[in-house]
């Protein structure tokens, strides 16, 4: 029997219709991943104008989905739509990121200290795993598994915290915040002292101490912060050379 015909089993029209619904979804969530991370890992650098048809050849889709990624990505901060003239990576002042991590700051604080008297074991042993598999990328300077990893364990902090209103703010800002902090781990001297705090966050969190587990993470966003702002005075023009298109 074929694809259409009526008589063929139940089961096996809605296996078919389930997997065509799948196929469109698992591809557009591809397409946003990819040019998420060309953008936070500088591939995409700020100011650069996003066209469609370039991407599309790059990544080897339609056009269809990477006007689709372009829109979600608008929504999570990383992109500016420009009516009329198409989408360009969103560009942050020193201002815009000192802003939003004070703000961070603030938030993951909070988290910290709720996180330090609510999780689980199960919480903490998941996260000790992860904060050892991140520290092995550290000591083999693998940057990108380390920040994937890092992104993974400050959302799981938040998520021990049990306050969901606080977890959905925090998802929200930790995507404006992603590019600026991969951004951070281009001095060596910040990514040594950044694993250094994320050591003594762990330690803290384990001896269920809110106050210090805190205020770490408090200093551990502000310095990200500051170096952040260095790395971008130094080199204001990171990531141009892989532009998408003429006039980027």
């Amino acid at each position: 029997m074929n694809e259409r015909d009526p008589g063929a089993p139940v089961a096996q029209r809605e296996r078919r219709a389930f997997a065509a619904i799948e196929r469109p979804k698992q591809l557009h969530e591809t397409v946003v991943e990819r040019l998420r991370d060309m953008i936070v890992e500088g591939e995409l650098a700020s100011g650069d104008r996003l066209h469609d048809a370039n991407l599309a050849k790059i990544l080897q889709v339609s056009r269809t989905p990477i006007r689709e990624a372009i829109k979600l990505l608008a929504t999570e901060g990383l992109v500016d739509l420009l009516p009329g003239r198409g989408a360009r990576v969103r560009e942050m002042s020193s201002e815009d990121i000192l802003d939003l991590f004070e703000t961070i700051a603030g938030i993951e604080r909070h988290a910290c200290e709720l996180a330090a008297e609510r999780m689980s074991e199960r919480d903490l042993d998941k996260l000790q795993r992860a904060h050892k598999r991140m520290a092995r990328h550290h000591a083999a300077g693998e940057r990108q598994p380390y920040f994937r990893l890092n992104h993974e364990i400050h959302l799981a902090i938040v998520e021990a915290s049990k306050n969901v209103t606080l977890q959905a703010i925090h998802a929200s800002l930790m995507s404006r915040a992603r590019r600026a902090r991969y951004a951070a781990l281009a001095s060596q001297a910040r990514w040594m002292e950044a694993m250094g705090e994320h050591n003594q966050i762990m330690a803290a969190l384990a001896k269920r101490d809110p106050g210090r587990a805190g205020e770490i993470m408090r200093r551990h966003d502000l310095g990200t912060a500051r170096s952040i702002v260095a790395v971008l005075k130094l080199r204001p023009n990171e990531g141009h050379a892989a532009s998408s298109g003429p006039d980027a």
